[in-house]
């Protein structure tokens, strides 16, 4: 038993480790060499998260799809470092939306660099990501721009807010459906379609990476109430500050509505107030851990997880089945 990629997964067999092993590897070549730029300050600035390090989740997911199909063939590592590019120019954005001051345990481009510089290297990972795509064909451009479509969707969503009358619960599950699983799911596909497998694995896949993602998320949400920034690489409590409506978070809204306990009352209110006071800020992480939305989360995350561990049950019994398996038990695990 050997443990590789995020979360510590562990594969059993020695070919499929190595298979992973070597195209990881190779994915960290390919993320290293399409960030340069003949201008240093550009390639500094575009490597500072490719360096930071992270889980490479995505990349892992197109490995494991892969071996659905052949592996090895050429159109698989170019895949999975496009979607890690992508994921890295949302990151880069997103850092910039939230005022985030830390990303992946360094200091986040932002904050760095300002604002402008972030945006515009997150950009310039965008068209790296395509440069690579055209050389994969126009199946896999239509593929990324789809995906991309609905990433950038699930964002303004998410700004704009849901819409009178529209569960905020099933608003977000929607806006993480666009920001997190289309992403997740095209690893997937992306894996599956450049080996070659059968439409139907494709498919299964694809709907499996898209239930992993939104689970993935919500562990996310649940580590950012619950983790100190060693464990999430990130500021505790970074979505709260910028008053971003994560799940634990819709969930306490949610309760008190409908029991309108003072105490849930007041909470709410609490995280009304303006939590750039590190005090109201540091209280209000204090009672959401205690709280019992948060529990409720982490509810909805095993849900998503046991949804992507199903949708697998079309495939047939392998190796690689059982690591996609066990993701789906890792990202629980990762939310407590």
């Amino acid at each position: 038993m050997t443990v590789v990629g995020p979360f510590g997964l562990s594969v059993r067999d020695q070919a499929l480790e190595a298979d992973v092993q070597a195209g990881m590897t190779a994915v960290e070549e390919g993320l290293l060499e399409a960030t340069k730029s003949e201008v240093p300050f550009i390639t500094e600035a575009a490597q500072h998260l490719v360096r930071a390090g992270g889980k490479r989740f995505r990349p892992l997911l197109v490995m494991l799809a892969a071996q659905f199909g052949d592996p090895y063939a050429p159109g698989v590592v170019p895949s999975a470092v496009v979607v890690e590019l992508t994921h890295l120019a949302t990151l880069y954005h997103d850092d910039v939306m939230d005022d985030a001051a830390v990303r992946r345990g360094v200091s986040s481009a932002n904050t760095r660099w300002g604002n402008s510089v972030a945006v515009l290297t997150g950009d310039f990972l965008f068209a790296r990501a395509s440069h690579i795509l055209a050389d994969l064909g126009p199946e896999a451009v239509r593929v990324q721009a789809e995906a991309f479509e609905r990433l950038v969707t699930g964002q303004i969503l998410e700004t704009a807010g849901p819409q009178d009358g529209r569960d905020p619960v099933d608003h977000y599950l929607d806006v993480l459906g666009g920001k997190t699983g289309s992403l997740v799911a095209v690893s997937c596909r992306f894996g599956a379609m450049m080996s070659g497998a059968d439409d139907t694995v494709v498919d299964v896949l694809t709907q499996y990476g898209e239930r992993l993602g939104v689970a993935f998320q919500l562990a996310d949400d649940v580590l950012d109430i619950a983790s100190d920034s060693h464990e999430s690489g990130k500021t505790p409590g970074t979505d709260l500050r910028e008053g971003i409506p994560t799940l634990p978070v819709l969930r306490l809204r949610e309760r008190a509505a409908r029991l309108g306990l003072a105490e849930d009352i007041a909470l709410c209110e609490l995280l009304d107030s303006d939590l750039s006071d590190n005090a109201r800020h540091a209280e209000a992480l204090r009672l959401l851990r205690a709280h019992p939305a948060l529990e409720q989360a982490r509810r909805d995350t095993v849900r998503y997880a046991q949804e992507a561990r199903s949708a697998l049950a079309p495939l047939p019994e392998c190796e690689s089945k059982t690591a996609l398996v066990e993701l789906c038990d890792a990202v629980v695990h990762r939310a407590g």
